[in-house]
């Protein structure tokens, strides 16, 4: 048996636009990303998912991304170190507020689209993200991508780091993940996914796009908020991953795994 977390990306409805179903995914996830109001998500609305949270005892993380509202957050953009780190501060104080008021607390930072993948492999920005977290609140875990550079340099730093797998991504043979302008780095198949991630606890591994084997150390499993079959991904998930003898849990109580 193996404790493994399952998050999903949350609060990035805006006004009037609405973004995946909040309640729902709180009932089958174990930790929610947060949005922090950069890449998607007001007020209003954050607060309502982290009171939503609060009532089910579901952890928190703070989600931030890139000042990119209009790109959701997913284009690849070079702000200064300066700007970088004080874009993170913001929005990390700006959840911990929020949080403090809706009755619960932000434990863990994992970052958005763009700004978690380029991190992932960016010396100079990931220092930025890791010294911003730091200056705030150096107990804050941070999820990565499993595999990355990232982690490594982020523990020499002194921080508690997650390695994270991906349920509804495609994964190169290397363990990287494919690019959303490929065809087929998206998946939907609750059925599939559930199976891959199956594999992936048990064996430590998930079928890359060429059908090779990709080594992937995590112990937080991720399914993305905004696609249109994430509640049934994430409930199927957890579905097979139960009946198989595993439970879920917020990475904070896992453990090393």
């Amino acid at each position: 048996m193996r404790v493994i977390d399952l998050n999903s990306d949350l609060g990035e409805s805006f006004g009037a636009w609405t973004m995946g179903d909040d309640s729902a995914m709180l009932d089958i996830v174990s930790s929610a990303n947060v949005a922090c109001g950069f890449h998607a998500g007001d007020p209003v609305g954050i607060l309502r998912t982290l009171k939503a949270a609060a009532a089910r005892g579901v952890t928190v993380g703070a989600h931030v991304g890139y000042r990119d509202l209009a790109g959701f957050g997913r284009r690849n953009m070079d702000p200064s170190s300066e700007e970088l780190t004080g874009d993170v501060i913001y929005q990390i104080g700006a959840l911990k507020g929020l949080a403090a008021a809706a009755g619960t607390q932000v434990t863990y930072v994992k970052p958005h689209g763009a700004l978690y993948n380029t991190i992932a492999f960016d010396a100079r920005q990931a220092a930025d993200v890791i010294h911003a977290i730091k200056a705030v609140d150096p107990s804050l875990v941070l999820v990565a991508l499993a595999g990355s550079p990232l982690i490594a340099q982020a523990r020499a730093a002194g921080l508690d780091v997650v390695g994270e797998a991906f349920a509804d991504r495609a994964y190169k043979p290397d363990g990287k993940l494919v690019s959303r302008r490929e065809a087929g780095a998206v998946l939907h198949d609750p059925e599939l996914v559930a199976r891959r991630m199956l594999q992936f606890v048990t064996e430590g591994t998930v079928e890359a796009i060429d059908g090779s084997l990709a080594p992937v150390d995590a112990r937080s499993i991720c399914v993305h908020g905004d696609s249109p079959d994430a509640v049934a991904m994430a409930r199927r998930v957890r579905e097979v991953l139960e009946a198989a003898g595993h439970r879920i849990a917020p990475f904070a109580a896992a453990g090393k795994a």
